[in-house]
């Protein structure tokens, strides 16, 4: 949690589910977590068993081939097939020495990749399918998630592209996806999909091809324009393979490739791996309060690993509070019914803890409630001399103020919530000038405080950069700071 509001004192019990109910207690705080209402539970899994049974793949058996065994085809059987999916679908799902070489790759070497990615389909493919409907967008497209991330939301590529769909910072920028310090929305599955649907469609208008669209939201339609070019203004995406750059020649035959795998799969002996995950067995819902994943999993029996693979898009496993709107939660459907049974009480405690570790830590004892004040920044005053002096953090201060930056002008006035343990901070230091303890040619050293991250210390000192404090003190942990440690900071003079 990063604001602090208010403090309560919170004892609460629900008595209709005092037989059934479970309690924790720890350092004298007290919660109870009453249980999901048993009639919704029996219907959410009534809805959930109808799904399942509708969209699945087959699982494992035990005559699975093993991912070192061959199986080739011959090609009259593969034109066969591939013919039939030819002719089911917009694109040129042709078949020649390249897709056979990308079919081979799929049913025999990466046996293994193609079973994982047919587990975790029945969890993202009905939603992609959903989505490109409404686009109007061929539903075989859905397909090309498995060559750009292997059905993986929180998949990375070399050159920093993100998500199910891989868009670069600047690509989903253009598509509102939006990425900040806590969320990066390409990994958010839905929103990276509403994205891809739009990029797609606004490919197509340019090129009326399903095969150059492809190629373009591979290598960028700068690269297809010149390969178009290059190949004397032909547009049929074979005659400008060679024209392409290495990496998208293989790209539109990957795709054909795994058309073809996706829908041969059990023909080949390949089986969805590991637990099935289908996409009903999950749901969403809106959060306006910030806690992290390890707070949630603690009230939810819930391992914080698995909340963190439904929910890819919070990039340091923590939810934060919004300007505006709100946030979303993406939890399996057993798990949503607690959280919305015990939604107040858990906001409630949680609010309670916040208050209570950051004033006192363990909060074994009666604690004053945060007092607002409003501070008027003065001449030469920064961020970090005003929460020395008021007892706070300079991340604190600019989260009550919502400030995207440390710049503050003379008269600007700052919300501060503060207990009252003020401190008598150091001289304001303007640039230029050198505080008396400190001699020329000489480091100041600061003294850790609980709280402190290294930015927070750099905005201290005044023209003292983060950069600066790392080339100082390169024999410390910057990502572990510890109270009581000490780190240089360059002299002023």
């Amino acid at each position: 949690m990063r604001k602090i509001f208010l403090f309560f004192t919170l004892f609460f019990s629900v008595a209709a589910f005092a037989s059934d109910n479970e309690v924790e207690q720890t350092d004298s705080i007290v919660y109870t977590i009453a249980p999901d209402d048993a009639v919704l539970s029996m219907i959410d899994s009534l809805l959930n068993d109808k799904f399942y049974n509708c969209f699945r793949y087959c699982e494992g058996t035990e005559d699975t081939l093993q991912v070192n065994d061959f199986q080739e085809l011959p090609d009259s059987i593969l034109k066969d097939r591939m013919q039939v999916l030819n002719e089911a679908t917009p694109f040129d799902l042709t078949y020649n020495r390249y897709t056979k070489a990308f079919i081979n790759l799929y049913i025999n070497k990466r046996k293994s990749l193609s079973s994982s990615v047919l587990g975790r389909a029945p969890l993202y493919y009905p939603m992609i399918e959903e989505v490109f409907d409404r686009f109007e967008i061929p539903l075989e497209l859905k397909h090309l998630a498995i060559v750009e991330s292997a059905l993986n939301p929180s998949a990375r590529s070399r050159v920093g592209a993100q998500g199910l769909w891989q868009f670069m910072y600047r690509t989903g920028k253009m598509y509102d996806l939006n990425v900040t310090s806590y969320i990066d929305d390409r990994m958010n599955p839905y929103k990276a999909t509403v994205a891809a649907a739009s990029y797609m469609k606004d490919l197509y208008k340019m090129y009326g091809d399903w095969n150059l669209v492809l190629a373009a939201y591979n290598s960028g339609p700068g690269n297809v324009n010149k390969a178009i070019r290059r190949s004397g203004g032909h547009k049929d995406y074979w005659k400008i393979r060679p024209f392409l750059p290495r990496e998208t020649r293989g790209y539109v035959p990957a795709f054909i490739a795994v058309n073809y795998m996706m829908n041969h799969a059990n023909d080949h002996k390949i089986y969805a791996s590991n637990t099935l995950l289908y996409v009903d067995a999950v749901d969403t819902i809106e959060t306006r309060n910030a806690f992290s994943f390890k707070q949630l999993a603690d009230y939810l029996k819930m391992d914080e690993k698995e909340i963190k693979f439904y929910n890819p898009a919070y990039k340091l496993s923590y939810i934060p509070t919004l300007e505006e709107g709100s946030n979303t939660l993406c939890l399996p459907t057993d798990k949503i019914g607690l959280f919305l049974t015990n939604e107040k009480n858990i906001y409630a405690d949680l609010r309670r803890k916040e208050i209570s570790d950051s004033i006192s830590g363990k909060a074994k004892q009666i604690i004053a409630q945060p007092k607002l004040i409003v501070h008027r920044v003065r001449s030469g005053e920064f961020l970090g001399y005003i929460a020395e002096k008021h007892g706070v953090t300079v991340r604190q201060l600019m989260a009550w103020n919502n400030l995207r930056s440390s710049r503050l002008k003379i008269g600007d006035k700052l919300k501060v919530y503060t207990t009252g343990k003020s401190t008598t901070p150091r001289a304001v230091v303007k640039k230029g000038s050198v505080p008396k303890s400190v001699k020329s040619g000489n480091y100041q050293v600061h003294v850790v405080k609980s709280g402190d991250t290294l930015w927070d210390i750099a905005q201290l000192y005044n023209g003292t950069s983060v950069n600066d404090l790392k080339k100082l003190n390169s024999n410390l942990n910057f990502k572990r700071l510890k109270p009581g440690m000490k780190v240089k900071v360059k002299s002023l003079g």
